[in-house]
């Protein structure tokens, strides 16, 4: 199992991408804590998982609440050797001029300013303990926005660069830091980034700009999570991996 023994943290994993990286980490040997805004999601994930997963409720975008998650992660299983910071939200995609400051604020507390929190809290941990992995959700919208999500864009923008960032800044460090560029996915998000009805005939029209022909699935980027966050990796460091069907190609 290429995760045997590791600790990792998977923030909003009650649902989508998040339960599924936490779920193929658990299956490859690591202890898991599930982490998400909604807690009663992350124990139904959890709780799947068994033994080696861990339930916490947390906010992400508070210094406090991500400091408490990262201790719980410690008391229960150590350490930890892995960080997912996969806890994302957007506006719903609309004109640009209709696009609140209060939309604007909640995007980049829970995209980008979770990160900071996280960094924060876990960097020195991994540190002390010889080094670690640091994946950043990010998305295609870093690499080639649409339009109607401009803030959105903006705020995966931030993530993609901060972890090039990070990257060379933590290498002394022996952590390695790398973004995931999911296309969109069939999560409780797709409506928003939409901004229509989630039918048949609209899917389509989204379809029918990925080259491969579908839409990003949990197991494609938990897949490309586990490649990077395993030894396999050792040397890859700071790059955007396009999770995305051709879609940036």
């Amino acid at each position: 199992m290429r995760l045997d023994g590791k600790v990792a943290i998977v923030t909003g994993a009650g649902g989508g991408f998040g339960a599924g990286i936490a779920q193929r980490f658990a299956a490859e040997g690591a202890s898991v804590a599930c982490v998400d805004i909604d807690r009663a999601a992350a124990e139904r994930v959890a709780s799947g998982i068994g033994a080696q997963a861990l339930a916490i409720g947390a906010d992400v975008g508070s210094a406090a609440e991500v400091e408490a998650s990262v201790a719980a992660t410690r008391d229960r299983f150590g350490v930890p050797h892995i960080l997912v910071n996969n806890a994302g939200t957007t506006h719903r995609n609309k004109p640009l001029m209709e696009v609140t400051e209060e939309d604007f604020d909640r995007v980049f507390r829970v995209n980008v300013k979770s990160i900071f929190h996280y960094v924060r809290a876990v960097a020195p941990l991994m540190r002390d303990q010889g080094g670690g992995v640091i994946l950043n959700v990010s998305s295609t919208a870093a690499l080639r926005p649409r339009p109607g999500l401009t803030w959105y864009n903006a705020s995966k923008g931030a993530a993609s660069l901060a972890s090039k960032s990070l990257a060379l800044e933590l290498a002394p460090w022996r952590i390695r830091v790398n973004a995931l560029c999911p296309v969109m996915g069939a999560t409780g998000l797709l409506e928003h980034f939409m901004g229509m009805p989630d039918t048949p005939e609209n899917r389509e029209r989204f379809i029918a700009t990925i080259p491969l022909g579908r839409l990003s699935q949990a197991r494609d980027i938990a897949a490309a999570a586990l490649f990077l966050a395993s030894d396999e990796a050792d040397f890859i460091t700071g790059i955007d991996l396009p999770v995305d069907g051709g879609r940036t190609a």
